[in-house]
């Protein structure tokens, strides 16, 4: 959830911009219109900011003391799972954030397989660290213990995982980039427990997220206080001695970014690294293949743009889909989806759009096996069906925030859809961890056993 160019600032400083901003008796209207100047910019999104505080703060008031409780499996029965609504998508359990380690609210997650075992396991970002919980039974899970932040708390956290080892970034201040070895996870007889970091990197401070390619092994800093907020490349290869290993800036700012050794249709690129990235108002290509001098192939803006905020490919690497994070919020249209055509990455193509049944702000979605899983703020989560991508339909969704669909920024953060198993994890920012699984067609096989026992009764 955020869309600045700069580190998130102290408040004392947003609250000095915009005593200025009043002093100089600039109409806030007037400022989120305009375009080109960088005052302009850091006006909108000090203002942008502030509404994003008083939305989770009003968001909060309205969470009820029912659903900061734990819950059991429920399903989904004439669009409802308990006080959910849903559609083809189960409630397998929902775990509070007080009850995964605390802190003011839930961001983002990712998940890891344990290679020897298959146990299964959600990385949870909190506002105060990173929970880790066994989902391999997914209607009892474990919380295994916390990774504290390195410095301060942060509204901002992002978590990757490479060669076992999850690494993990904060836009708090001088937070950098920590390394935790998940085989530990294997070993906790008594959770939970306060874990403490492998490794650390602090070849950058503050980050907004990081993006990891597994097949080669590097990792890649973003939104952070060096490479003018581009790509900050770093060596993982050995996960617990990070290395600096490049820096791409020439477009300024990348907000998120999917980093691949590609093998799609254009050819001329066929073996390199290529990362797409989402970077505010482009999509913008580069080949970074020869980390020490990477390449932009293209930069591509589009009608409608407001913040270009995250992106994700498909299996064959033929369709990109994008959401904005703030065109819904400042346009007024239903949640939209952006598809491109990316057979040539000199000259991507947006080739359609998809409009969802509300008016929810989109975050973050994730491409896999067909299906694009979105993390759509009030809305919950949505569940694509894109093997046609001109033509993108709901397969189902579960509604996290139930109370609203609205505008605002509260609700769901992220989701994991990876797991072979099928089960699917969903930070909510204002209570906790929902873990679901969904059961339209196609579904792995678990999916139609998990409530048999419950239908019998």
């Amino acid at each position: 959830m955020s869309f600045r160019r700069f580190p998130v600032a102290p408040m004392v400083a947003l609250a000095a911009l915009l005593v200025a901003l009043v002093l100089f008796s600039v109409n806030s209207e007037a400022v989120l219109s305009q375009e080109g100047s960088e005052l302009d910019e850091v006006a909108r999104r000090a203002l942008v900011f502030q509404r994003i505080a008083a939305d989770i703060e009003a968001g909060q008031a309205k969470v009820t003391p029912a659903e900061r409780e734990p819950q059991g499996a429920t399903p989904c029965v004439g669009g409802m799972a308990g006080s959910y609504p849903c559609d083809e998508v189960d409630l397998l359990a929902f775990m509070p954030t007080g009850t995964i380690g605390g802190g003011s609210g839930m961001n983002d997650i990712w998940g890891w397989t344990d290679p020897t075992t298959g146990k299964e396991y959600a990385l949870a970002g909190r506002t105060s660290g990173t929970a880790f919980v066994d989902v391999t039974d997914p209607v009892n899970p474990i919380y295994l213990g916390n990774l504290p932040t390195h410095t301060s708390n942060s509204t901002w956290r992002d978590i990757k995982v490479y060669n076992d080892h999850a690494f993990v970034v904060s836009e708090a201040s001088g937070h950098g980039m920590q390394v935790f070895d998940l085989t530990q996870l294997r070993n906790v007889t008594s959770p939970p427990v306060t874990f403490t970091e492998t490794a650390h990197f602090n070849g950058f401070g503050n980050a907004h997220n990081i993006v990891i390619n597994e097949d080669t092994g590097f990792a890649y800093g973003v939104g952070t206080g060096t490479c003018s907020g581009g790509m900050h490349m770093v060596n993982i290869q050995n996960p617990t001695s990070p290395t600096d290993a490049g820096c791409f800036s020439a477009d300024g700012y990348t907000h998120d970014a999917q980093c691949v050794v590609y093998s799609g249709p254009d050819s001329g690129y066929t073996g390199d690294e290529i990362c797409f990235n989402a970077n505010e108002d482009t999509v913008t290509i580069v080949d970074v293949t020869n980390k020490a001098a990477p390449v932009q192939l293209s930069r591509t803006g589009y009608s409608g743009s407001e913040y270009t905020h995250q992106l994700w490919i498909n299996d064959d690497q033929t369709y990109l889909y994008m959401n904005d994070e703030l065109d819904e919020y400042y346009l007024g249209h239903a949640t939209r989806t952006y598809v491109w055509d990316i057979a040539d990455l000199d000259a991507p193509q947006l080739v359609a759009t998809h409009d969802g049944p509300t008016n929810s702000i989109d975050h973050n979605l994730y491409y896999h096996e067909g299906r694009l899983y979105q993390s759509n703020y009030t809305a919950g989560l949505y569940i694509l069906d894109a093997t046609d991508p001109m033509n993108l339909d709901v397969d189902g969704f579960f509604d996290v925030y139930p109370s609203s669909n609205s505008t605002n920024f509260n609700g769901t953060w992220s989701n994991y859809p990876y797991f072979e198993s099928g089960t699917i994890v969903v930070t909510n920012i204002n209570t906790g961890l929902f873990i679901v699984d969904y059961t339209g067609d196609n579904a792995p096989p678990q999916s139609s056993q998990l409530f048999l026992p419950l239908v019998a009764r």
